[in-house]
This record gives C-alpha cells, sequence and structure tokens, in this order.
C-alpha cells in the first residue's frame, strides 16, 4: 500500500480514485499538471486534497502547500467537508492536516459584520485602510504611543465605563461570530495634542503581537495554536482572533505561508490587485495547485485581466486632479483658496512634485484630457441613442444595457478613441504619463487629508496606460452602457439611466493563466466537463506549459460508474432550436410545436424536472407553456438576485414533483446540489451558444481565430456543451439515484456541419440514444415501468 492511501479520507478508494490519486502524485513530483475530467461521484475533491497533502507532507518534494480554487461556494464547501473528513480518519501517528478558506475583509473585520462604527459592505476596504494607515501612523517611528498603549487603551473605552477595564457595571462589548472582544461596539480615540485620533484597536493588537523590529515570523502574531487545530473555517478565525483583541484579516494573511491547504477562489490566484495585496506568496513552485470547475476558469480568468474604468470614476478623477491643481493656479493669478475648499495646500502639491519626475504642466494636461475624454464619450453615447432610440429623452425607463464597439469586431486594428486622441492632440505621452500622474494626486490628497483612501485617478492612470499598451488582435476595446438610475443627473441625460464605461477586453487570456500555472509547482486542473481536452489545454494556456517550459500534462477521463440501469439518455433528433427556426417567444411554428410537446412529455416523469433554455426569455415562454399543460406546478427562475433564487430553489425541493425552468446562463444549473430525490429528469433545449450578433462575442471570435484557428468552435460551441453538459449532470449524483437526462436538438443526435455530437466524449455518445420526437415517449414510458 502507497502511503497516500493512510491521507485519503475514506476506507476504500474507488478505482477511479486510485488512479487518479497516483497519477496526480506521480505528475506532481516531476512538476507536472494533471487534468481530470471526472462524471459526479467520481469522488475528485478526494482525489486532490489526498494527491496534493501527500505531496506536501513528502518532504522530497519542495511542496509547502495546497493552493485549492474554485469558482462555485457549494464546492469550496465540499473541499472543506472532505479536509475535514480526512483529519477524522487519519491514524493516530499523523498530525492533523492544518488548513485555511480565505475570505474577504468584509466577511472578517468584526465591525463591519456587526455594522458598528459607521463601517458597511461599500466602505469597508477604505475605511480599514484609513484606519490602519492612522494605526501605523501614532505608532510608526516619530508615533506618539504604542501599539500596546492604543490596544489598552481600546480596552479602556467601553462606553459607559470609559476607565474601567471590567467586564460589567453596564460595560458593552462589541461581539462577532457568537465570541465577545475586548473592545466597545465603536471605535476609540487617542488624543493626539490636536484632538482625538480614531484608530482600530483590533489592528493595534496585531502590531503589538509582531515580532519586535521586524524580524521574525509574522505566523507569531496568531494568537492561538493553529498547527494543530486542522480547518480553521472563516467563523473559527474570526471568532479566535476578536476574541483575543486581534484583527482576523491580519491573522488570516499571517497564516497563509504556514497552513498546508489554503481554500480560496480564482482571483486570489488571477486577479493582479489581490495577488499584489494579499496572496502573492503563494504563488511559486513551493505551492500545488488545485483548480475546481475547471471548464469556468478561462471565463473567470477573462473578467479578471481585462480593465475598465466608469464615466463616474473618470468624473471622479477629474474632480481630485482639480483639487491638487488649484491652490498653485489660483497662488499664481494672486488669490486664496476660500476657505473649508477641498483641497490641497499649494506647498504640499510643490513638495510632492518636487520629489517626483511629474510637472504641474503634466497634472494640468492629465486633467484636461480626462475631460475631454469624459466629452468624447458623452458625444459618442449621445450618437449611439440618437441612431438607435429614437426619443430616447423622453423614455429614459425604456433603455437596455448596450454596448458601443470602438472599432469592427471582426477586424483587428486600432480603435476609435485613441485616433480621436491623437486628432484632438493627445498623443503617447497623455496616456502612458496618467499613471505616474494618478499616483502623485493620490498621496496629495491623501497627505492633505491625512487619511488612505482608494482615489479614482490611479483607476483611470492604469487603465489608460493599459488602454495605450495593449494590441488590438487579443484586445476589443469599446463602451459598454449598463442600466442604473442615478436621480441627481438631469431627467434628459444618459447618465440618469447608464453608467458608461469605457471597456478594454482580454480576449485571450490563455497567456494569463498559462504563466501563472507556470509559476506554480504543479497541480491538478478538474472538472465535471473539460472536453474536447486538446481545446482545453489551448484556451487555458496548459498547452504552453506544457510546450514552452517542458512539463508534463497527463489527461485522465472517468465517466459515471453507477448502475447504468437506474438513468435514461436520450438525444432527441428535435429541429434545431436556434431563433431562424422558432422564432421570436410567442410564435406559433411547427419548431415550437415540436419542443412543446416533448417538454410535456418530459414534465411527465414522476418527480422534480428540471428545464434549461437557452436564455431567460425562452424560459418564459417554456413555462408558460407547461402551465398550461401539466398538473404539476412549474417554478419560473428569473434573472434575480442570489436571495430570490435560493428562495425558489428551496420552493423547488419541497413537497411533491414540481418543474423548474430556467436559464442555461443562470445559476442553478451548475454548482447545485440535487442528490437524492431532488432531480428526477432534466432535458435541456439547443445549444445554449451567446449571442453571436454582440460586438464582444465577434471580437472573441476573431481572437481565436487568429490564436488557435477556429474561432467558433473555441469561443462559442465548446462552452455551451459544456455548460449543456453541466446541466444534464444535475440528475444522477450517486449509486442509488434514478432519473432521466434528455437533450432536446437534433445537433446533439446527429453528425451534421453544425452537430455538436462530436463535443461529447465517446462514453456520452454512446449513451445519449439518438431517438426521433415521435419515439421519445416510447422511451419514457420504458423508463417509468421501469420505475415502478
Amino acid at each position: 500500500m502507497t502511503e497516500w492511501r493512510s491521507v485519503f479520507g475514506h476506507e476504500k478508494p474507488y478505482d477511479e480514485q486510485v488512479d487518479g490519486i497516483e497519477t496526480a502524485v506521480e505528475t506532481g513530483r516531476d512538476g507536472g499538471y494533471t487534468v481530470i475530467e471526472g462524471a459526479c461521484g467520481t469522488g475528485k475533491t478526494m482525489i486532490a486534497l489526498t494527491a496534493g497533502i501527500d505531496l506536501v507532507r513528502d518532504p522530497e518534494t519542495g511542496f509547502e502547500r495546497v493552493f485549492v480554487l474554485t469558482s462555485v461556494k457549494q464546492q469550496l464547501r465540499q473541499f472543506e467537508e472532505d479536509l475535514r473528513t480526512i483529519n477524522a480518519n487519519l491514524p493516530e501517528r499523523y498530525d492533523p492536516v492544518s488548513g485555511l478558506t480565505l475570505v474577504g475583509k468584509a466577511d472578517v473585520c468584526p465591525y463591519n459584520r456587526e455594522a458598528k462604527a459607521g463601517f458597511d459592505d461599500g466602505n469597508v476596504y477604505d475605511r480599514c485602510e484609513s484606519l490602519r494607515d492612522r494605526t501605523r501612523g501614532l505608532t510608526g517611528e516619530g508615533g506618539d504611543t504604542t501599539a500596546g498603549v492604543l490596544a489598552a487603551r481600546g480596552r479602556q473605552q467601553q462606553t459607559g465605563l470609559a476607565d474601567s477595564g471590567r467586564r460589567g457595571s453596564g460595560a458593552r462589548f462589541l461581539e462577532t461570530a457568537g465570541e465577545p472582544t475586548p473592545y466597545p461596539p465603536d471605535l476609540p480615540e487617542y488624543d493626539d495634542g490636536g484632538g482625538g485620533v480614531e484608530y482600530c484597536p483590533f489592528y493595534a493588537q496585531y502590531l503589538e503581537d509582531l515580532p519586535e523590529d521586524g524580524e521574525g515570523d509574522a505566523a507569531e502574531a496568531v494568537p492561538f495554536g493553529f498547527t494543530e487545530t486542522g480547518l480553521l473555517s472563516p467563523e473559527d478565525l474570526i471568532a479566535r482572533s476578536a476574541g483575543h483583541g486581534t484583527c482576523p484579516h491580519s491573522v488570516m494573511g499571517a497564516l497563509l505561508g504556514h497552513v498546508e491547504v489554503v481554500i480560496g477562489n480564482y482571483y486570489h490566484a488571477f486577479d493582479p490587485t489581490t495577488t499584489a495585496a494579499f496572496t502573492g506568496a503563494l504563488l511559486d513552485d513551493s505551492t500545488f495547485v488545485v483548480c475546481d470547475e475547471a471548464h469556468m476558469l478561462e471565463p473567470r480568468v477573462r473578467d479578471l485581466v481585462s480593465e475598465g474604468v466608469t464615466d463616474r470614476t473618470l468624473r471622479d478623477a477629474e474632480t481630485e486632479l482639480s483639487r491638487v491643481v488649484q491652490p498653485i493656479t489660483l497662488e499664481r493669478e494672486g488669490r486664496q483658496v476660500e476657505g473649508g475648499s477641498e483641497t490641497a495646500d499649494a506647498e504640499l502639491v510643490r513638495a510632492e512634485l518636487a520629489d517626483t519626475d511629474v510637472s504641474f504642466e503634466e497634472l494640468e494636461r492629465t486633467r484636461e484630457f480626462i475631460s475631454a475624454l469624459r466629452e468624447e464619450l458623452d458625444r459618442r453615447v449621445r450618437a449611439h441613442l440618437d441612431r438607435n432610440h429614437r426619443g430616447w429623452r423622453s423614455d429614459l425607463t425604456a433603455l437596455e444595457d448596450a454596448e458601443i464597439p470602438l472599432r469592427d469586431p471582426e477586424t483587428p486594428e486600432r480603435d476609435e478613441l485613441s485616433e480621436w486622441a491623437d486628432r484632438a492632440g493627445y498623443g503617447d505621452v497623455a496616456w502612458v504619463r496618467a499613471e505616474h500622474v494618478g499616483a502623485v494626486v493620490e498621496r496629495v490628497l491623501n497627505d492633505a487629508e491625512d487619511e488612505e483612501k482608494t482615489r479614482a485617478t490611479p483607476a483611470v492612470g492604469r487603465v489608460l496606460g493599459e488602454w495605450y499598451r495593449r494590441g488590438h488582435t487579443d484586445f476589443f476595446r469599446e463602451i459598454d452602457l449598463e442600466r442604473t438610475w442615478d436621480d441627481t443627473e438631469p431627467p434628459d441625460s444618459w447618465r440618469r439611466a447608464y453608467n458608461a464605461r469605457l471597456s478594454l477586453h482580454n480576449c485571450v487570456p490563455s497567456d494569463a493563466i498559462g504563466s501563472r500555472l507556470a509559476a506554480f509547482g504543479g497541480g491538478i486542473l478538474m472538472s465535471a466537463t473539460l472536453e474536447p481536452m486538446e481545446a482545453f489545454a489551448e484556451v487555458t494556456g496548459l498547452e504552453y506549459v506544457r510546450r514552452e517550459k517542458g512539463r508534463p500534462v497527463v489527461e485522465r477521463r472517468y465517466g459515471l460508474h453507477f448502475p447504468g440501469e437506474n438513468r435514461e439518455s436520450f438525444a432527441v433528433a428535435t429541429p434545431k432550436f436556434t431563433y431562424g427556426n422558432r422564432g421570436r417567444p410567442g410564435e406559433e411554428n411547427r419548431t415550437r410545436q415540436v419542443y412543446a410537446d416533448a417538454l410535456t412529455e418530459i414534465a411527465t416523469v414522476p418527480g422534480n424536472v428540471l428545464v434549461g433554455m437557452p436564455s431567460y426569455g425562452e424560459a418564459e415562454w417554456a413555462a408558460a407553456v407547461l402551465e398550461e399543460r401539466v398538473e404539476k406546478p412549474v417554478l419560473l427562475d428569473a434573472s434575480s438576485a442570489d436571495e430570490v433564487t435560493e428562495s425558489l430553489k428551496d420552493d423547488f425541493f419541497a413537497g411533491d414533483g414540481k418543474v423548474l425552468v430556467t436559464s442555461l446562463r443562470g445559476t442553478l444549473t451548475e454548482g447545485v446540489d440535487y442528490s437524492g430525490d431532488r432531480l428526477a429528469a432534466a432535458v435541456i433545449c439547443g445549444v445554449p451558444i451567446v449571442n453571436t450578433s454582440s460586438p464582444r462575442t465577434k471580437a472573441l471570435r476573431r481572437a481565436y481565430d487568429d490564436e488557435f484557428g477556429d474561432g467558433f468552435a473555441y469561443a462559442l460551441t465548446v462552452p455551451a456543451v459544456r455548460k449543456a453538459r453541466q446541466a444534464i449532470g444535475r440528475v444522477i449524483r450517486g449509486p442509488e439515484e434514478v432519473g432521466v437526462r434528455v437533450f432536446l436538438d437534433e445537433r446533439y443526435a446527429r453528425d451534421s456541419w453544425d452537430s455538436v455530437r462530436a463535443y461529447l466524449p465517446p462514453d456520452e455518445r454512446e449513451e445519449f440514444q439518438a431517438v426521433s420526437p415521435d419515439m421519445l415517449d416510447v422511451g419514457l414510458e420504458r423508463f417509468r415501468e421501469r420505475l415502478e
């Protein structure tokens, strides 16, 4: 028996798990990646954790931690559960496997969690950084006090007992995660002689607990033992840290490099801001990375490595620049800044400029450039609305989200905004130097206000610099119009209904993904739907890791190993559910009639039935048809807030059988647990290819044409089939489960020029029986008889 079996959390692994673990361990030792497509029930999370922990605990591998990345909250919980299972079943000779789940600052800050001291999710990051800066200012070099004194004063400033540290006599303490903290609900203040200065007592305590003079390890500031704890959940972290009086977020950061398993989200590894500020220490060859739900890696990272800046941010940057420029302008004109004006001091501005290579003229020029950009943005939005929505000023509520391309999306060329800038006299320097100007503005304003805040100008400067530097094939520039509502804007202004965004979309993120994967020591990428593997390796940069870095990439695929007699699977040769065939929802034609009849047949299967449609509009049509034809309750999922979707899901699971109709673009067809008798059948209508008329989609397809040779397949068809397979995979989740799986569309059933059957794995092509619409009821009846 190999050593990994001592780590494996269950008595006996499946054959697929044995192969998966041993393949991942062997490949990981060689610095490579194992790519696993495993059907539901394969035990992929246990494969990944067992292989990773085995490598980490082998001193010869050089691995120090497993870094789990998942985009689905339910999967994150599964990793936590499996890690607890591993620890519960470890032989006594082994120490528990230490683990930590990463969450955001808003989730761990005691003040924000309890909505105290003016904190909320919208301001927690700025407020936290400002308080940390003040705390460091009071205690650092040249400060008036020490971190220990600040923490002690925080303990003494309870409401109603200003000078007492006793927890009685009416003193109120902030409580969070079920634990009292040593501090009051309101922020304490320190009088530095110029008035009270708010500070964070939790952060002060953390600074006090750090090793003196910056020597030693930050983990020494962790106020509890963690190597014997096993998995430290966010609630445990908060309770133990805040109960001691120290900052939970700082403690989480101190633990990062010292636990064996770190569980997080994709942005913890791929978002430039997050990695620079928080998780950068994990991004090296001592980390074995696990990318779960890896079919989502490409689109999620594409969003993370794209850039953009909104009209409102441009407006705020213009205001910030005016506040820095104004005092020197007025001074040169012999005028004084009016009392109370929110501007910087002229002397402060000159001092800051003296320490940089940014001139006052550059400040003025950048302000002019950003002002002109807003005017050009305004002109283009008005022109677009005049062309496409005549009379839009009289009914702003009728406007919808929109895209305004800045070049022909199918022809790589320089964008129109860059061309406009040239004609307006804003050349290369205006774009490139904006980033340097932004950094100066941020320092001036933070010094002037004695407060660390997120400023708009640095973000604008960064985006303008990227806009200038990035290419025009793999990046696509456009104006995105997002519906919103702002009563402060004039009644006939588009800004009342829209927030416009200058967007720089990264069409081909394979370089960003591949270079980051190459930084890790090895790992596993896994999902229930990765086929075709060749396409997956290309778009995720794995082919770069294999070809350019010479590292092994080994593929494994494990199909359903549950009893075949428990399920029926059909690919029904209904007419293609394309817009050209079906028309608009509500139209009566042969295609819609065939689909209405097939959906009705499937909806009568005993138990819960999930219907996946290509869009929310088509979901409304299907729900209306079924409400008229079936006796079961029909639930319709709309594009809505998370809490509404959760409530709908609970209704679906409660009581007798129902039909749930949703869009395959929604959240109910992936990452939802339909185990047990929660789902008896799933039917997918059509191939859920995204809107091909969108400028962004056209640019994406062209970029993939240039990069991979078949843009339509790589950018559109393959992701669509994966979405359909994800949804259909909700039915069979365990060996005792019984159900029906149906693809409705001849493209799943027959070979043709636009068939997608080739994108199904061989075992699924064999299992999904190609049947004609008039034979579907025969197959379903056969299944009903089997259930009796």
